[in-house]
């Protein structure tokens, strides 16, 4: 039974996200004067019509984990009131706008989890946790501590703290740490090729957190959903230069998501902060990612037909409907191809949190 509960709970979310995503799209047609035809929960084929607003169809259909906007005139230029007879403008913030919304819903969920937990100063670095008999533990550095610097040079985000640590790697450095109103030297020697979920040092890295109400913690929010963004981004590249394995980097289907969120709902990361709050920040994870990912200039993604609009933008040509719907439809089957394979493999390599 708990475990049917945890699946409706997985899949009433994602289908939650998935659905504010189309409805960024919907509110930019509507507001942009592009009719839309239908605006689907689920994928076809259709079970019913829930109700007619504003000439749209509002329905229910069979696959549940998706939806979708039909806009009238999608392909067809020669349709009054259409999206693709619409100005390239028009069409780029209706593509943009799903996306964005997944980026909205993620600014509000940091915002929300900092209000909870007190916004991070991130120009400090905090220890959340210590790996028992690693360097740390045995230099007796412990949760709680601020690093101050690293051989005598400052420490001022996670980010510096990381790249230190990595550029003395097998020897002996110097940590200066403030515990309390204390202040202390311990030297360890950054292990080269730790064990399994592990860093160099044995530290899960974080940062001080003031007390802020909502309106307060939102410019942290907003900032949060940046620096994500970012590092979701540079994975590839941080996974070609090893700093990332590619275990860590993987893409994830359904199941791998679903097994991901059992691990959040048992306990299995971020020590110390309320369960809650972690089935958020995992959430937040799949809407950025959402986001982001439908932002790729690949074809049949959002970021794809954005890239279509850019011709008649920048030099007043359009690329004929015709080709751009070859495209787009070549593009969507290897995505479905990809999503097929993602998703197989979630079967056959389950993943993990990492310990």
């Amino acid at each position: 039974m708990e475990l049917w509960i945890s699946i409706l709970q997985f899949v009433g979310a994602l289908v939650a996200l998935i659905l504010v995503h189309e409805i960024g799209h919907f509110v930019a047609s509507r507001s942009l004067n592009v009719e839309v035809e239908e605006f689907g929960i689920g994928f076809p084929p259709r079970l019913f019509t829930l109700f007619t607003l504003w000439g749209t169809k509002f329905t229910l259909n069979a696959i549940p984990l998706g939806g979708f906007v039909r806009t009238k005139g999608e392909t067809d230029p020669n349709v009054p009131g259409g999206l693709s007879a619409a100005s390239p403008w028009v069409r780029l913030v209706v593509f943009a706008a799903g996306p964005l919304a997944n980026l909205l819903v993620a600014v509000i969920l940091y915002t929300t989890i900092f209000s909870r937990m007190g916004s991070p100063d991130t120009a400090k670095v905090q220890i959340v946790d210590v790996d028992a008999n690693s360097p740390a533990a045995m230099a007796d550095l412990q949760p709680g501590d601020l690093l101050l610097s690293v051989n005598g040079e400052e420490v001022d985000s996670t980010n510096t703290l990381a790249s230190l640590i990595a550029a003395n790697l097998g020897e002996a450095t110097t940590f200066t740490y403030q515990r309390g109103t204390e202040t202390g030297e311990v030297t360890l020697v950054p292990r080269p090729n730790p064990p399994e979920g592990e860093g160099a040092i044995g530290i899960v890295m974080g940062n001080p957190t003031n007390s802020v109400g909502w309106f307060e913690a939102l410019p942290s929010g907003t900032a949060a959903v940046y620096y994500h963004g970012k590092a979701l981004l540079a994975l590839p590249v941080n996974m070609i230069r090893g700093e990332v394995s590619p275990e860590e980097g993987r893409l994830v289907g359904f199941k791998g998501m679903f097994d991901l969120y059992q691990g959040v709902r048992e306990g299995e990361v971020l020590p110390g902060i309320p369960l809650d709050v972690n089935i958020m920040f995992f959430f937040t994870n799949i809407t950025i990612s959402l986001g982001l990912l439908n932002l790729l200039p690949f074809p049949a993604l959002d970021g794809g037909r954005i890239m279509f609009t850019l011709p008649e933008i920048l030099f007043h040509r359009r690329v004929p409907p015709q080709y751009e719907g070859v495209i787009n439809l070549v593009g969507f089957g290897i995505l479905i191809m990809l999503l097929l394979y993602i998703n197989l493999q979630d079967f056959l390599s389950p993943v993990s949190l990492p310990k």
